[in-house]
């Protein structure tokens, strides 16, 4: 990553106009120079852009100087960075942040700018590289590929960041040095899900055309020159053919439902900002092409879209939103005149006129499908990851759209700055009245009239009490998909401290759920305290096989069969690393073999430690097995504190453990002699293995059992396969998304009143319900190894769908009931599916099945199956006839589709 270089004379306070000009002057020059490979695009959070964007683009009051918002503060970008960013390579920003949402992408001449005048940063430097399968789609790699490397059969790993366009040479060349190793010894694997999947042999060829990912384990395999194995090396942190690996802490934060992120580590749109700062005039597009397709063409409203090159995607999307009554009749008239050109966040207007265009073509009467190439083109502009050939979510094309036409046709052209307030007591009606007006001041456009609701969020401080109470709008709601049959898992649970004694718990998870759900229903069963927090671990061979620390983790990838161990321990150990302790005994032939269950104790990197700390560490963790005979007062300056005491106060009275310490060199030392000698623990290291040699004679003084036949995750774990699973009711989803959970840790709240970091507990209420309700199906279920879809049959209503009793504002006495009139279907897997639309024309009153250019009428029967991916619902008129009939009828829905 070349360094991007600062302007190095700062130049005098210009006004809020001048700013403003220089900046389009700047962005019209790049859209004209076109962007190329190897370019140099720099992130700016996207709080310090809207303040900025507020600044430039206030209204003079030359009469009052109270109203002028102040110049932006210095750029800080902090709160895009990871804390574990190294300060020698490129700068790690978090995984899940959104394009537009949390930061935006600007020029590297642009970001020299903003220095010269605000100062700050990092600088967070990323450059433009070709994509797709021809290589010519232009993206900015906003994340590149963190990849985690594996050496065998010398058990070491190591993290590397790389990008896409680097070749297989490179990575064979990097892990080489990495590892010290000869390059003509090496293989190179693509080791995705821990087992080899293809041989890296092609040195040219990209990181992208082999298709790694991110996250992705890649095995760095040794070989001698006979193209055998080298000898096996113990290192510290393995154990036989098993090892303990400690992976790096998760770098992801969770998204509260409803909004939409990409993940795939590129941007929406590397000149976006690019093209918000420009005022070109807009470029009208030519008229639509037959090709010779008819679908039903005498009747409007029946026309399908061809697919060329897996567009069934976005064909779905546009079929719903086209069929929209409020939008039809929007698009179909004069709406040029909401148009907002110069629109810093909107798209200056093309987005809305290609729209505009497309629509006025679906609804023409007597047409034959067609493929939408120029809206395509358009779309590909504003947001890249749509270009290509590729399959894309339909959902997230949707989420796309209402956000992009919103900003086109946003009817207020200056936005004003307005401060929250806290509720402070006051009545829920007056407080989300005022939240909603100050939102509509900002914000106000067709798609805020149809689609934009608002809902009740509410958290609750664990330690202090103190309620927050915030009103924020949504376009759509993302509801998560809760298996009808939830799954029971089984976990042995150890405590550091040694205050009760190793004992089983089965608990019962979202068959589909996170590992942070395991973690939740264990820390309830054991009434964790608030200064405790649960280390899970799977155990194989006797052995650590791996911690779950990434709490999005999918517990689908944890088999049946698998053996799991929680340890309790503290919260506050945040920089810290692990002493594991492995039992071993004797086989017949007097060979030291590992059994039982390891225990975990973290220590402070910082700590000084001594083998007596150690002994007392262990006797500790122990004591809760100890058979009362041999019980002993433990010294109270012990491992309970931040530093630890030797125990040769009372030391004599303690059974001597034999312990061994696996050193950086692999030999073993007797650590059970010499108390007062300190410990010196290798820095590189995030474990250190001890051995607990247990002697026939040792074993009688301890309850040995509770070490031992770890049990499996699930014994009946084929007996769940076979159980019926029933339909989802749409209304269990309503209640699982609105259900009151105490946020993850990577989300914690600052308490206003604590002044400190708090996991608080999060409530969401339905507040303001919108004339078109978009529900989004979550299907689709990311983790670290795994991607999948899930299958359930979601039982919606097609009529009568009754909100009333879920939204919180009861002094609403509108009944909130809706109708279906519209729905995206998923069929198939995750990379070779195809999307459909089911539409209910509502001045037939038919349903039809849109499949790209095929369009087919299907019964109301055929509606409903576990392809429903996003549901489109519209009010219920409810004066006249029935709502259930469907056939009633309102100013809405009588409009002429003509030009």
């Amino acid at each position: 990553m070349t360094e991007v270089i600062m302007a190095d004379v700062t130049p005098p306070v210009r006004s809020p106009e001048e700013e403003r000009l220089v900046m389009r002057d700047i962005a019209m020059a790049a859209g004209e120079a076109q962007a190329k490979e190897g370019d140099t695009f720099c992130l700016i959070t996207q709080r310090w852009w809207r303040t900025w964007s507020a600044f430039v683009n206030q209204s003079p009051t030359p009469s009052s100087s109270s109203g002028i918002l102040q110049r932006p503060p210095s750029i800080d970008n902090s709160d895009l960075i990871c804390e574990s960013s190294p300060e020698d390579s490129t700068i790690d920003i978090h995984d899940t942040l959104v394009e537009g949402t949390d930061y935006i992408l600007v020029t590297e001449r642009i970001w020299n700018q903003f220095y010269a005048w605000y100062g700050g940063g990092p600088t967070l430097a990323r450059k433009v590289i070709m994509r797709g399968s021809s290589q010519t789609e232009l993206t900015v790699e906003v994340h590149p590929l963190r990849l985690q490397l594996h050496l065998m059969p010398r058990v070491d790993h190591s993290y590397l960041r790389m990008s896409r366009r680097e070749t297989v040479g490179d990575l064979h060349r990097k892990a080489c040095e990495i590892f010290g190793l000869n390059s003509d010894q090496v293989n190179i694997w693509d080791y995705h899900g821990r087992r080899k999947h293809a041989l890296l042999n092609d040195l040219d060829k990209t990181l992208d055309n082999v298709n790694i990912e991110m996250d992705q384990d890649i095995l760095v395999e040794v070989v001698d020159n006979s193209g055998g194995y080298t000898t096996a090396v113990k290192a510290n942190g393995c154990l036989g053919n098993g090892h303990f690996t400690v992976p790096e802490p998760s770098r992801t934060n969770h998204s509260v439902a409803g909004g939409s992120s990409t993940s795939n580590g590129f941007s929406r749109s590397y000149n976006s900002e690019i093209s918000q700062l420009q005022s070109t005039p807009l470029a009208t597009e030519k008229g639509p092409t037959s090709f010779g397709v008819t679908t039903r063409g005498s009747c409007i409203g029946q026309i399908g879209l061809l697919n060329f090159g897996n567009t069934c995607f976005m064909n779905s999307a546009i079929q719903c939103l086209v069929h929209t009554p409020e939008f039809a009749r929007f698009f179909i008239g004069d709406f040029h005149q909401e148009i907002n050109w110069q629109n810093p966040l909107g798209m200056e207007g093309e987005l809305a006129m290609a729209f505009g265009e497309l629509l006025r073509r679906l609804w023409a009467p007597g047409r034959t499908a067609f493929a939408p190439r120029a809206f395509k083109t358009k779309l590909a502009r504003f947001a890249p990851q749509f270009g290509g050939h590729n399959q894309h979510d339909s959902q997230e094309l949707l989420a796309f759209l209402l956000d992009g036409l919103h900003e086109d046709l946003n009817r207020v052209k200056e936005k004003p700055y307005i401060k929250s307030r806290d509720a402070d007591d006051r009545p829920d009606e007056q407080v989300a009245d005022e939240y909603w007006a100050n939102h509509i001041s900002r914000n106000d456009s067709i798609i805020v009239d149809v689609c934009q609701g608002q809902y009740k969020s509410t958290l609750v401080c664990p330690v202090c009490d103190k309620i927050s109470v915030t009103f924020d709008p949504f376009m759509y709601l993302s509801l998560p998909l809760q298996s009808a049959t939830p799954r029971t898992m089984t976990v042995t649970v150890f405590s550091c401290d040694g205050s009760v004694i190793p004992a089983t718990c089965t608990v019962t998870v979202p068959k589909f759920g996170r590992s942070r759900d395991l973690i939740q229903a264990l820390s309830n069963a054991c009434s964790l305290k608030k200064y405790e927090k649960i280390l899970l671990a799977e155990i194989e061979n006797h052995a650590i096989r791996r911690f779950f620390e990434d709490p999005h983790m999918s517990l689908s990838s944890i088999k049946d069969d698998v053996c799991l161990s929680a340890y309790i321990i503290p919260k506050s150990m945040m920089n810290s690393r692990y002493l594991l302790f492995v039992n071993r005994r004797q086989d017949p032939e007097g060979m030291w073999k590992p059994y039982g269950t390891p225990l975990v104790f973290p220590i402070s990197n910082d700590a000084t430690i001594t083998r007596g700390d150690i002994q007392l560490i262990a006797h500790t963790m122990l004591s809760p097995i100890l058979k009362p005979e041999n019980i002993a007062p433990i010294t109270p300056s012990g491992p309970t504190k931040k530093e630890y005491s030797p125990c040769n106060e009372n030391g004599d009275s303690l059974v001597k453990l034999p312990l061994k310490l696996v050193n950086g060199t692999d030999d073993l030392i007797d650590i059970s002699i010499g108390e007062e000698k300190t410990i010196n623990l290798s820095s590189s290291s995030t474990s250190v293995v001890l051995y607990i040699d247990w002697s026939p004679e040792l074993v009688k003084k301890f309850e040995i059992r509770y070490l031992e036949n770890l049990p499996e995750v699930s014994r009946n774990g084929h007996v769940a396969k076979k159980a019926r699973v029933e339909p989802l009711s749409l209304y269990t989803c309503i209640e699982a998304f609105l259900r009151e959970e105490p946020l993850v840790p990577e989300d914690m709240w600052f308490c206003p009143q604590c002044k400190e970091q708090r996991q608080a507990s999060k409530k969401l209420d339905l507040w303001r319900l919108p004339e078109v309700l978009v529900i989004h199906l979550k299907r689709f279920a990311y983790s670290r190894t795994m991607k999948s879809k899930l299958e359930t049959l979601v039982n919606f209503p097609i009529h009568d769908f009754d909100l009333t009793k879920y939204v919180a504002n009861k002094n609403n006495n509108r009944p909130q009931i809706y109708e279906l009139y519209a729905l995206a279907n998923h069929y198939g897997n995750l990379g070779s599916g195809h999307y459909t639309a089911h539409i209910k024309l509502i001045n037939e009153n038919k349903w039809y099945n849109f499949d790209d250019n095929h369009v087919s009428a299907i019964s109301e029967d055929d509606v409903k199956s576990n392809a429903a991916y996003v549901l489109f619902y519209r009010r219920a008129k409810t004066d006249g006839a029935s709502a259930s009939s469907g056939a009633h009828s309102s100013s809405a829905q009588n409009f002429s589709f003509s030009k």
